[in-house]
């Protein structure tokens, strides 16, 4: 299924993007899965370290609501992140660094929520996700509006859950300013209500061209569009993970490969491996188990099953 390539010079080989199948022509679906799965060959180096594979950072989680951010964060140290920082409110820290020990806290001066952050702490990242749990409370809006002003062209930025619901329904111009022309794709990952809320009826492939986003429309078969005009349609993942924080699971996922790739980016590549990985793990786990029983800790430890 996967090239066999001698170990490359850096830390990662994303050897070639598959070719553009119309979404229309059902003959032509079973092909796009496999050739998609064969698009993120992650080879890695013996002669490497940490900071090879990106520093990501996770805004995500408030008081009462720290299981978003705490799946998020292990999905991301699952799918191969070097290092991860949490931006987190202050009374979260603790649950968080006995969660998932591996990453790194920063407090928010706020117990409650995440209120402030600085352009010097944004620029530190290779990639950035947020959303998951923040609430929409307005000091969290200014922190997404600093996000997006202050990241740097080259930042993958991953807008996900109170993200979305923030610019729907506390940022009504933000679209008419086309704020991501111009700059690295962000990804964003509605599913069908938050897409409703933030572009209405309009086509998803026009969204994505017009405004440079690759969308990843969740859903049973998960759409992803790239600006180009690229479109891929995942088959995997079952019924069992339409259940809480399947989609913290997957913006987790999507920050780690995101970090990752941070030497030659490509966002279309990245939404399009981790979708495909986060279905994959939600497979893996129905062997074992039965649909109804899975949550969204099982897909994070069934990663460690998936050909990432």
């Amino acid at each position: 299924m996967y090239h066999k390539l001698p170990y490359p010079s850096s830390a990662f080989v994303f050897p070639y993007r598959s070719p553009t199948i119309p979404l229309e022509n059902p003959s032509f679906r079973l092909a796009q899965y496999f050739s998609i799965l064969c698009v993120i060959l992650v080879m890695r180096n013996p002669e490497t370290n940490k900071y090879d594979y990106g520093h990501a950072l996770l805004v995500a989680g408030q008081f009462g609501c720290m299981g978003c951010a705490i799946l998020a964060a292990r999905a991301a140290m699952r799918a191969g992140c070097g290092l991860l920082t949490a931006l987190l409110p202050k009374k979260c820290i603790t649950p968080m660094q006995v969660a998932c020990p591996e990453a790194m806290t920063v407090p928010d001066n706020c117990n409650e929520r995440i209120t402030n952050i600085t352009p010097n702490q944004i620029k530190r990242y290779n990639a950035i996700a947020i959303g998951p749990g923040i609430g929409t409370h307005p000091s969290t809006i200014n922190v997404l509006k600093t996000i997006i002003h202050h990241a740097s062209p080259a930042q993958q930025l991953i807008l996900d859950a109170d993200a979305l619901n923030i610019i729907a329904l506390h940022m009504p111009d933000f679209w008419k300013a086309k704020p991501f022309v111009g700059r690295l794709a962000p990804i964003l990952t509605p599913h069908a209500g938050e897409y409703e809320r933030l572009f209405r009826h309009y086509n998803p492939q026009k969204v994505a061209t017009i405004n440079n986003i690759v969308l990843v429309f969740k859903g049973h078969h998960t759409h992803v569009y790239a600006p180009d005009g690229e479109i891929y349609t995942n088959f995997t993942g079952n019924a069992g993970m339409a259940t809480a924080g399947s989609g913290d699971v997957l913006t987790g996922i999507l920050l780690g490969l995101a970090a990752q790739q941070w030497r030659n980016p490509d966002p279309f590549q990245v939404a399009c491996t981790g979708v495909r990985i986060h279905g994959e793990s939600g497979d893996c786990a129905t062997t074992r188990q039965s649909e109804a029983s899975l949550i969204a800790s099982d897909l994070v430890e069934n990663l460690k099953y998936v050909d990432l």
